[in-house]
């Protein structure tokens, strides 16, 4: 399969894929609730192409009241039914449902770590098969492709960029975690 990079190369004409590309794929997130984004976004591509996903992104920020990571867990069946009415997003319940039961996850390791990021950090470094038993354990809806894509598009794991691609050079200079190991 060809990578990301070279995807972008031979489609000039998405420039939704080429934005994400050049200024969020693989680039560190500390922010708690751009991680819960993430996790949320990786979680409804799903059986989807990443593209449907990027172009409905604004609606899942609104949808999901900016992914403010307490809200989300607050919700209850009213929400619920909101999202999956929402045509804006993906109206898959056991996605929906991921969403806040994931969030409420969150939470209890906020107080344990200080913040997502605390606990991924701490349980940083891990190879791929040993994350995805911590998140098949810790959260729903988490599968190896679903757990890879998060950790590769958020800097816990190499492989983002090809090392000839100049963002890679960009991501490298800020350090995300899978650098620090090399």
């Amino acid at each position: 399969m060809d990578t990301y990079c070279h995807y972008i190369l031979s489609r000039p004409q998405e420039q939704l894929d080429r934005l994400y590309h050049d200024t969020e794929y693989g680039f560190p997130v500390t922010d708690d609730n751009l991680l819960f984004e993430r996790l949320v976004l990786e979680i409804n591509q799903a059986g989807l192409s990443w593209i449907t996903i990027l172009k409905k992104a604004d609606n899942f920020r609104r949808a999901y009241d900016g992914f403010v990571i307490p809200t989300v867990a607050a919700y209850g069946e009213a929400e619920r039914a909101r999202l999956l009415a929402d045509a804006g997003i993906i109206r898959n319940r056991l996605k929906v449902n991921a969403a806040i039961v994931n969030a409420g996850r969150i939470l209890e390791l906020q107080k344990e770590f200080g913040s997502f990021r605390g606990w991924l950090d701490a349980h940083h470094p891990l190879p791929k098969e040993a994350w995805v038993k911590l998140f098949r354990k810790t959260f729903v809806f988490t599968g190896g492709e679903i757990v890879n894509e998060f950790l590769t598009s958020t800097g816990y794991l190499p492989g983002a960029h090809d090392v000839d691609c100049p963002i890679y050079k960009k991501i490298k200079a800020q350090a995300p975690p899978w650098a620090i190991m090399e």
